[in-house]
């Protein structure tokens, strides 16, 4: 497009020019040519439309408006273009005035382009994304970003501020994305995919579709809040009324392939778990297939509002279809063993169960019905046959669970309304003395309890009911109640037996005996049919809340016995004296001394306690037998019981004060100390081995007859046994000795004890071996070798030898350990080295003595001879 130039000279001036007919003449000519070619140009741009349905042929249409009125803009402000403007002006002002006005709209309508290019342009990028994206997910990343955008546009743009523009270019947009999500969801394609796979497209087209919506009233809230004056007020139906559809559409594909999903995945595997049939699971798979293939092979675009009418005939039919296969083979697989409510009885349960399934498919089949066109076409025909003949099993079913259930119940309940209160594992007739296993189970049939319930949801149910049936419906709560206090009367009956041992079980035989008595009418007697079940109850409540408190009492009377019992077996009587100043101990006749002495005293505290004993059993002869003579015949095997258990503390007693005390020898801790001596030419103990194994055995026995300090009772009493003259000068007095020491523990335990003192008192000996290579010194004949010395008369080399033969004995004898700690004893070696220190000073001290005599005897006879030698001079 261009401007045709005049052909005449204009380097003049305009003033000039404009005075020149020729001129002016020739530039009206060439004014009239451009007026007629810009106004052809504008009223070609203003008939173009986007050549397309999408955004980005808009932003085409602007940019190739842009450019043509860019071209005839740009030539008129050419200077010879403005001189030719400027001569007509001056010479034919009104010639110029319909020029003027198409220049106006050119610059208009250029600027106009020019500025809708430009803003559209920044939505180029998001726009191609919703256009050639590579997924459904980049559409759904670019909604935000691009509503963000369209938003600066409705703010900065001169031309896109207006409803005109705003709304077409949504529109556009809001078709670009459904064109997407339509290929998305193409349904050829869908049902050639996995499940799973096509749920999650719809998914995502569905989601998409939400989010511009979403999206756009995000938009203009924030529009409103920008403080802007213009609001996006925009015409929503004419935006989203299509895309609304769509989202319906995609739901309804979702649930198709859910319901195809769940009909695989549901039943097929069940099937294949309870059938080896495998034909049924193919009939299935079948069926499922015939449901889903109108979707397959549709004449009609589901998304289009034009076919809205098929698509919900073909949704409804699918859904009639879907209802009455779901139904059946719920049906099918649940006959033996149907779903039902917790609170639901079988029978009742199953008939309901069946009703709530047939009552769902004649709501189905109703509204079917009422489409004439699907009931009228093949597949409508073949539905209603299916659904007829289900509700035919149905019917068979119901009335089959309730004839058996009836006829059971009439022959059941009267035999299970004479069963006995009660039964007894044990046998009846033996007492529960002697049979403590026997156990009282209430009789109550959970068959009652199943019966009345199924009564009442019959009823419920509007089927009639046996009248016996109903009559003990009518008593359930009578019946609730008996069963409720009949359990929480055997729950306390037994958790009595087993509080009592044997023991205590025979001292109350009586009562027990009792309580028997009482008991067994209800399992004898009574029935459920009886009218003194109630009294029976009470009775045996009172009964037993006696015997209870009775217990009770028994057993604060044993604990305070046990108490006493415990504190007697627990009693130390091995008390051994403390070490004198940190390591002086006591010599052995003293710490054993000292032990005797000790269990004096505990034996005084110990039959303190043993003399209460029997207090506390009159106490319980007078609760139990109204007697306080200690000796009651109903108490004798109780008394006798005690005895046996006072038995076997004292046992215990002396078993553990022995095992104390052999544990004290052999631990490396000494409590007494010995010495070692010589004793006429021998190395010995002191006192011996055989005086210490004597004071242990001593101690021991010491220890045993503690026992004989508790007398035993009378036989069939509590009393203790008086003395017994069995000669004219002897009295005995029978206790708990004479058992307690042939007990087979307490003579192991005094053996070993005794077995252990004696090893330590040889190991002791044994360590003294060494200092027999000092025997010399107290086993020669000293008289004898100072005399053969002195005859022989040796060297006074000899005597020095001996003289430091003897003193280094005398010293290395204190350089030997004086003590020695082995187990429980800690000899002293002290008297032994001094012993042998003095016989090597003596030894010293006689040849020092005899070597003087000798040296003196020489001394002398050589003084004589020199004074004979000097006499002879």
């Amino acid at each position: 497009l261009k401007l045709e130039m005049p052909t005449v000279n204009l380097d003049r001036e305009v003033t000039v020019l404009a005075t020149v007919p020729v001129v002016v003449q020739s530039l009206k000519s060439c004014a009239v040519t451009w007026q007629k070619l810009i106004s052809r140009v504008l009223e070609e741009q203003l008939k173009k439309v986007p050549q397309g349905n999408g955004p980005l042929a808009e932003i085409d249409l602007w940019r190739e408006k842009n450019a043509a009125l860019s071209a005839l803009t740009e030539q008129i402000k050419l200077p010879e273009v403005q001189k030719v403007l400027e001569i007509l002006q001056e010479a034919a002002p009104e010639f110029t005035g319909g020029l003027q006005i198409i220049l106006s709209d050119l610059k208009k309508h250029h600027m106009e382009a020019q500025d809708s290019a430009k803003c559209l342009s920044t939505l180029e990028r998001h726009l191609k994304n919703l256009s050639t994206g590579p997924g459904i997910d980049v559409i759904s990343n670019t909604i935000p970003s691009l509503l963000n955008a369209l938003r600066l546009v409705w703010v900065m743009s001169r031309c896109y501020n207006k409803d005109e523009r705003m709304v077409p270019l949504l529109e556009r947009i809001s078709w670009e994305i459904s064109t997407r999500v339509r290929r998305v969801v193409d349904l050829q394609t869908l049902f050639k995919q996995d499940t799973a796979a096509a749920k999650k497209r719809i998914t995502e087209a569905k989601t998409t579709l939400e989010q511009w919506k979403k999206c756009y009233f995000t938009t203009c809230i924030q529009v409103e809040e920008s403080g802007s004056k213009r609001y996006w007020k925009f015409d929503v139906k004419r935006l989203f009324e299509k895309m609304d559809y769509m989202v319906l559409i995609c739901q309804d594909l979702y649930d198709v392939f859910q319901v195809t999903e769940e009909l695989y995945n549901i039943f097929i595997p069940e099937l294949t778990t309870v059938t080896e049939n495998p034909k049924a699971i193919d009939e299935l798979r079948r069926e499922v297939n015939v449901i889903i293939s109108p979707m397959e092979d549709l004449t009609f675009d589901p998304f289009s509002m034009e076919t809205a009418r098929d698509w919900a005939f073909l949704m409804e039919e699918f859904r009639e279809d879907v209802t009455v296969e779901i139904v059946k083979q719920i049906f099918v697989q649940n006959l033996k063993d149907p779903p039902r409510y917790k609170s639901h009885p079988p029978v009742a349960g199953a008939i309901s169960w069946s009703r709530s399934l047939s009552q769902r498919i004649q709501h189905t089949m109703t509204r079917f019905q009422e489409e004439e066109e699907l009931l009228a076409s093949e597949r409508g025909k073949e539905v209603e046959q299916i659904y007829l003949k289900v509700v035919k099993k149905m019917e068979e079913y119901e009335a089959q669970k309730y004839h058996q259930w009836r006829e059971r119940t009439e022959q059941m309940l009267p035999l299970l309304l004479k069963d006995t209160l009660l039964t007894v594992t044990s046998a009846a007739e033996e007492p529960v003395t002697t049979k403590k296993s026997a156990c009282f189970t209430l009789n109550f049939s959970p068959e009652i309890s199943e019966i009345i319930i199924e009564t009442k949801y019959m009823e419920q149910l509007g089927l009639p009911v046996p009248e016996m049936a109903r009559y003990v419906a009518l008593q359930e709560d009578k019946y609730l109640r008996y069963t409720s206090k009949l359990k929480a009367m055997l729950d306390r009956y037994h958790k009595l037996m087993e509080m009592m041992d044997e023991a205590e079980t025979k001292l109350l035989d009586h009562y027990v005996q009792e309580l028997w008595r009482i008991l067994k009418s209800g399992h004898k007697r009574l029935t459920w049919k009886s009218v003194g079940i109630g009294e029976f109850i009470l009775q045996c409540t009172q009964t037993i809340g006696k015997l209870e408190l009775l217990v009770h009492q028994i057993h604060n009377i044993s604990e305070d016995i046990s108490s006493k019992l415990q504190s007697i077996e627990s009693t130390n009587l091995f008390k051994f004296p403390h070490s004198k100043n940190g390591d002086k101990y006591p010599g052995a006749k003293e710490f054993f001394d000292y032990i005797k002495c000790e269990q004096a005293k505990e034996v005084e505290q110990l039959v303190r306690k043993y003399s209460a004993i029997p207090q506390f059993l009159i106490e319980l002869e007078r609760r139990v037998a109204n007697t306080n003579s200690g000796k009651s015949p109903k108490l004798a095997s109780y008394y006798a019981y005690w005895e046996n258990r006072i038995y076997q503390v004292l046992t215990q007693l002396i078993v553990k004060n022995l095992q104390a005390f052999n544990s004290t020898v052999l631990a490396n801790v000494p409590l007494l100390q010995i010495e070692a001596v010589l004793s006429v030419s021998e190395i010995t103990l002191q006192p011996n081995a055989s005086e210490i194994e004597k004071m242990t055995v001593q101690s021991i026995q010491d220890c045993v007859e503690v026992t004989k300090h508790f007398v035993r009772w009378m036989h069939g009493t509590c009393l203790e046994c008086p003395p017994q003259r069995v000669k004219a000068d002897e009295v005995v007095t029978f206790s708990f000795y004479s058992d307690v020491s042939q007990s087979p523990l307490v003579i192991e335990q005094a053996l070993l004890i005794t077995q252990n003192v004696h090893k330590l008192l040889a190991s002791l000996t044994e360590g003294l071996s060494q200092w027999k290579r000092y025997d010399l010194l107290w086993r020669s004949d000293k008289g004898a070798v100072l005399d053969r010395l002195a005859a022989e008369k040796p060297a006074c080399v000899f005597f020095d030898e001996q003289l430091q033969f003897y003193m280094k004995v005398a010293q290395e004898v204190t350089q030997q350990p004086l003590i020695k700690d082995e187990q429980f004893i800690r000899l002293q070696l002290a008297p032994l080295a001094s012993a042998v220190q003095e016989n090597a000073k003596s030894w010293m001290m006689s040849l020092g003595k005899l070597l003087n005599e000798l040296v003196r005897e020489e001394l002398f006879s050589l003084q004589d001879e020199i004074q004979v030698g000097v006499f002879s001079l």
